[in-house]
Order: structure tokens, then C-alpha cells, then sequence
């Protein structure tokens, strides 16, 4: 009856909305993992392994910056979807999903101003800046990660878009792995180039 009926359209607002909400949400989703879990890492991995080559200076710094800086505007589009479902969705909040979104634009916007403070690569300082610049990257990238799973759980979509985002972290996990050999390869021979020049010319001869 009219009652039975009543409840079908109850559940299924519950379940999903309607159809703009839903589709609000797989949008939201998509960003947010083109965004944060995708391009952030791919900046990391950029920086990490591309200015080991002496030929791709200033180059690698730019690919980052266009990375980083792709991945935080998308983000705060993001952010925006994000907002529009909360107000839409008034009887789930999903505290943890919201709490770490709102923790990465904080975070990712100090990353933005940390760019105006960077010293001088002689600077005493910049051992300091250093640091906290790759801590904090590195903290968006998990959290980032982290919280995707998070939309997961929440969206439920079909479980072969879990399974191809897994993809892609373990092919970046892997790609990384790669290059931190190949990095470690090459800082190594350099220093021995350095500490023995005498032995390169030998070499050479």
C-alpha cells in the first residue's frame, strides 16, 4: 500500500539519495582519487628520484610543483562535492572521512606557503625545511590513501574500482622501489668518483 511504498523511497533515498546525489558522489570520488591518491604520489615520486640526475635540474622541480599543484586545485574541487553532500546527506556525517579531507586542504595549503618560505639550498636552515617539507608530504600521501579507502567504504561502489586503485599503488610502490635502487646506485658511484679521483682518471686512461 501508499505506507509500503513510503518506505521503498525512504530506503532508497538512505541508501543513495537520489540520482544527482549519487552522482555527486562518484564525481566526488573520482577527483579525490585522481587528485590526492594519484597525482600527490606521483609528485613525491618526481621530486624523490628525478633531481638524482644532474641533467634534469630545474626540470624535476617543475614537474612537481605542476603535479602538487594540479593535485591540490582538483583537490579543493573536491573539497566542494564534498561539502555539497554533507549538507545533503543529514543523517550520515562520516566524521573520520570529512575530519581527514579537511586535515589534507589545511595541510596541503602550508605545503603551498612553505614554497614562499624555502631557503637557499646553502642555507643552514634549509637541512630544517628539508625535513619538514618531505614529513609533511609524505603525511598528505598516507592520509590521502587512507582516506580514498575511507570513500570506499562509504560510496560501496562495485569492488573492481578498489581492485584497480590497489593496482595503481602497488604499480607506484613499485615503480618507487625501482628508482630508489637506481638512486642509491648512482649516489654511491658518485661519492667513490669524488672521494677517489685518482681512480677515475686510471679509469679514463
Amino acid at each position: 500500500g501508499v505506507s509500503s511504498a513510503a518506505s521503498d523511497v525512504y530506503k532508497r533515498q538512505t541508501k543513495g539519495g537520489t540520482s544527482a546525489t549519487l552522482h555527486f558522489k562518484q564525481v566526488h570520488g573520482i577527483i579525490n582519487a585522481v587528485s590526492w591518491g594519484f597525482l600527490m604520489p606521483v609528485g613525491a615520486i618526481t621530486a624523490r628520484y628525478m633531481k638524482v640526475f644532474q641533467s634534469a635540474d630545474p626540470a624535476w622541480f617543475y614537474a612537481h610543483i605542476i603535479c602538487q599543484s594540479s593535485a591540490y586545485l582538483l583537490g579543493i574541487a573536491g573539497a566542494g562535492t564534498g561539502i555539497y553532500l554533507g549538507n545533503k546527506s543529514h543523517g550520515s556525517q562520516h566524521s573520520t572521512h570529512r575530519t581527514i579531507g579537511i586535515l589534507l586542504l589545511v595541510l596541503g595549503f602550508i605545503q603551498v606557503l612553505a614554497l614562499k618560505l624555502r631557503p637557499k639550498k646553502e642555507h643552514k636552515y634549509r637541512i630544517w625545511w628539508n625535513f619538514y617539507h618531505h614529513s609533511v608530504g609524505y603525511a598528505i600521501i598516507i592520509l590521502s590513501i587512507f582516506n580514498i579507502f575511507e570513500g570506499f567504504n562509504i560510496l560501496n561502489p562495485l569492488k573492481i574500482w578498489r581492485l584497480v586503485y590497489a593496482c595503481v599503488l602497488i604499480v607506484l610502490g613499485a615503480i618507487a622501489v625501482i628508482l630508489e635502487v637506481v638512486t642509491w646506485v648512482i649516489v654511491i658511484r658518485r661519492r667513490r668518483r669524488i672521494e677517489n679521483p685518482a681512480s677515475n682518471i686510471t679509469a679514463v686512461a
